[in-house]
């Protein structure tokens, strides 16, 4: 006879949530103990009570075994804070802030308006030479960003002087100094700390800048002018420490999109017939302009230097029939007023809209803005497709 005991099928009870390990209690110091139990740390420390399902109790050796491993690890990490201690603390220091704020307000008001001056005079000091230590900063971390060392015709082109390939030509020409001694032989590499002199003036490689102006009428596209006019450095010299000169040229009269920056190779080739940059111009004339006239400029029109024609033209608008938007890539000194003086129109307004992808948009007649890093990003994609 099996004497076996029966075994119990019955669905086993559900342990009532007072029995749990952790049943939630409502002292004021639940949060502690719930941010302490959550970062790995026991109630208490030192064989003080903690709480079980079996009431309180003394701790056991394994518990203080993992407890000294638990203060180990708060001593190298840094004890748990509670949220309410850190947000007070908090507070405490903003306060602190704040009243100090209004200390150093009240005694600058209380303060006679020479004392002010000259207060603001020296902070506005403090200010530029903080920010002209910044830019010294900026130009010696560019500077370092060089592969030393570098070809000459590199070193030349990145200070501004000209492009690689005309920078071989001064080279060659012995216009080019290393350390004192002329060089005229290509290929010679320099380091950062030889003395590279052109013409007898000592050159270093800047960092590039790329500047796009809305151009007014009455100024001239050049860095000098002998007749002592405005040129359009005038409008920038003030803001703009490092040496820029314009991309191309837009005659006096003429307004509108125009790049300026100090890097050679890309005006050299921005600038050159042969990489076809477009520029869209918007053309007031004295008279209507026929529609057998402008397809006459399409198709071409012979000029004492040659043969040219517009890649895209039509009336700006269709009310005035005086008001052309005209598309070219020649580079031609005055070769738009030149197209329509041919055709015996004369030319009232000349307005460049664009320049390549760059318009004068959001930029007002007479000011100037940088060009954004996709920008100029975009202007270096297009500068290795000219190589």
């Amino acid at each position: 006879m099996n004497n076996k005991p029966k075994r119990d099928f019955s669905p086993r009870k559900e342990k009532k949530s007072s029995e749990k390990n952790f049943k939630k209690t409502s002292f004021k110091g639940e949060n502690k103990e719930r941010g302490e139990r959550n970062s790995g740390f026991s109630k208490k420390r030192n064989g003080e009570a903690s709480h079980s399902k079996s009431g309180f109790h003394k701790k056991s050796s394994e518990s203080f075994s993992s407890d000294r491993d638990n203060i180990q690890r708060g001593k190298r990490y840094g004890e748990f804070k509670p949220n309410k201690e850190r947000f007070s603390d908090n507070d405490e220091k903003r306060e602190r802030k704040s009243s100090f704020i209004k200390e150093r307000k009240s005694k600058f008001n209380s303060k006679s308006d020479l004392q002010k001056k000259r207060f603001n005079k020296v902070k506005n000091y403090r200010k530029d030479k903080k920010a002209e230590l910044t830019k010294e900063k900026g130009y010696e971390d560019e500077f370092m960003k060089f592969d030393w060392p570098i070809r000459l015709n590199r070193y030349i082109s990145n200070a501004g002087i000209c492009g690689r390939r005309e920078a071989d030509k001064l080279i060659t020409d012995g216009l080019v100094s290393v350390n004192g001694k002329v060089v005229t032989e290509l290929g010679t590499k320099v380091d950062k700390r030889d003395i590279v002199k052109y013409k007898g003036n000592k050159i270093l490689p800047e960092k590039p800048v790329y500047l796009l102006m809305n151009k007014p009428k009455n100024y001239i596209t050049t860095t000098k002018d002998e007749s002592g006019r405005q040129t359009v450095m005038d409008l920038i010299s003030d803001e703009i420490d490092v040496r820029v000169y314009p991309i191309g040229r837009l005659d006096r009269k003429t307004t509108g999109v125009l790049l300026l920056t100090n890097d050679g190779e890309l005006a050299q080739k921005l600038t050159h017939p042969s990489f076809e940059v477009k520029k869209i111009y918007e053309v007031t004339l004295a008279k209507n302009v026929t529609q057998a006239e402008l397809e006459k400029l399409a198709d071409g029109i012979e000029l004492e230097d040659g043969m040219i024609h517009a890649d895209a033209i039509s009336y700006a608008n269709t009310e005035d029939k005086n008001v052309i938007g005209i598309e070219i890539h020649s580079g031609k000194n005055r070769i738009v007023r030149r197209m329509f003086e041919h055709l015996g129109h004369t030319v009232e307004k000349l307005d460049r809209v664009s320049f390549g992808p760059f318009t004068k948009k959001g930029v007002e007649r007479g000011k100037f803005r940088f060009l954004k890093n996709a920008e100029i990003a975009q202007l270096k994609r297009a500068k290795k497709k000219l190589q």
